[in-house]
Order: structure tokens, then C-alpha cells, then sequence
């Protein structure tokens, strides 16, 4: 009885640690064409950063192949601001590209979290 009562103790902390700060979730994204094939984009970005072990640490602009066109990164935690909104301006993205994800980095769990995907042209 004894061990059983340790291992759900145990399973409680891990559920409840893992819970408190998962992975970064991208929330909401804003494009606009500035120019011919260069862009800006504001992106709101969801994670319960914990402090400096433990927070979102960039977001990425990702082509359909996978090549990181931009990257927004972020310089510090953001423990009382959440979701938080960061711009980045010119990103050159080729024509050819017609779509993009945008995916979210914590300094723990890497990526993983909510990407969002818009259409560009």
C-alpha cells in the first residue's frame, strides 16, 4: 500500500510539473506585405514561463520545406504577461512560398506547442 501511495505521489508531481509549464503555444499571428516579398508579422505566444530556466524563448516563420525564414527571439520571461505580442519586420520570403507556419521555442521543451499556418498570397 505503501509504494502504491509514493507512486501516485510521484505521478501527481510529474503531471502537475509537466502541466504548469508546457510547451509554447502560438495563439494568434498578423501578416502584412510591406513590400514585394518582404513581410511583417505580429505573433501573440502562450506559455507559463516559470523564469530564466523555463520560458518561451523565440518564434520562427518556417516555409512549407521547413526552411526558418525568420526568427523573432526573445530576450527574457515573460512570468507576467501572458500571451504576449512580438513583431518581427522583413522577413524575405520568396515568391514562389504561399504559405508559412509560425512554431513557438521554450527553453525547456524545444518546439512542440500550437504552430499556426496562413497563406501569404
Amino acid at each position: 500500500m505503501k509504494k502504491h501511495r509514493l507512486l501516485l505521489i510521484f505521478v501527481l508531481i510529474l503531471w502537475s510539473s509537466a502541466s504548469f509549464s508546457g510547451e509554447a503555444d502560438v495563439v494568434e499571428v498578423k501578416v502584412n506585405e510591406d513590400s514585394k516579398n518582404s513581410f511583417s508579422f505580429t505573433v501573440s505566444v502562450l506559455h507559463k514561463d516559470s523564469g530564466w530556466k523555463h520560458y518561451a524563448n523565440k518564434w520562427e516563420v518556417v516555409d512549407e520545406a521547413g526552411t526558418v525564414l525568420g526568427t523573432r527571439t526573445l530576450y527574457h520571461p515573460h512570468v507576467d504577461e501572458q500571451p504576449f505580442t512580438r513583431s518581427l519586420s522583413g522577413v524575405e520570403i520568396p515568391e514562389q512560398v504561399k504559405a508559412v507556419t509560425i512554431r513557438a521555442h521554450d527553453s525547456v521543451h524545444g518546439y512542440g506547442g500550437r504552430t499556426i499556418s496562413v497563406e501569404l498570397r
